[in-house]
């Protein structure tokens, strides 16, 4: 898997004249009609503990659905999996029919939308993303930077402290979090310098 992930990385950037640019990153809401859904996985590396969230916003950015949950030991790349996964499906239950997906982990988009060609197996966890994807629903599955997925960074984390395994829903969003909510919803934004290509 290691090798795949780096082949999913590997850019073409010898002899280019690389330049870091400042751009400012926050959390977009989706179109009229739409909803968004921020995943993101965690991982503790002194305990081999790995967790996921998500959070389920509408057009207006009010938090529709939040989730955490524990997952136990795997790697990194297979918890943001099981948050996009578990996000997806939870969104479908609640009868959303156009659904924005944002995910910080560059791999798994690319993965999931077939950017990044996987030679030899495909993980379970991406072929039912697939699946749920390629149902009667409009899905977009999009690449944000961490700045843009705050919210859910906490929540992800969150999941760490959990005292069970199962999946931990919220209609209500847990009160720490309501603040990053709180800032993303006002459009704050948060500065990352990244390379241009030209």
């Amino acid at each position: 898997m290691s090798m795949e992930i780096d082949r999913c990385e590997k850019t073409l950037l010898d002899g280019w004249n690389l330049q870091n640019e400042t751009i400012f990153i926050g959390w977009k809401q989706p179109r009229e009609g739409w909803f968004k859904l921020n995943c993101d996985g965690a991982h503790k590396s002194s305990i081999q503990l790995l967790g996921c969230g998500g959070l389920l916003r509408n057009n207006d950015g009010i938090c529709v659905s939040s989730f955490a949950r524990k997952i136990g030991s795997c790697d990194a790349l297979h918890a943001d999996m099981w948050g996009m996964y578990i996000g997806m499906n939870l969104a479908r239950r609640k009868g959303v029919t156009h659904l924005q997906v944002e995910s910080d982990s560059k791999v798994l988009v690319d993965m999931v939308t077939g950017n990044c060609k996987v030679n030899g197996r495909i993980p379970t966890l991406v072929k039912r993303i697939r699946d749920l994807k390629n149902l009667d629903w409009q899905v977009q599955i999009n690449h944000t930077w961490r700045e843009g997925n705050r919210s859910v960074d906490w929540l992800a984390n969150f999941s760490l402290t959990l005292n069970s395994f199962d999946l931990h829903t919220y209609e209500t969003p847990p009160r720490e979090l309501q603040s990053l909510i709180f800032y993303d919803f006002s459009d704050a934004c948060m500065p990352r310098s990244v390379r241009l290509v030209p």
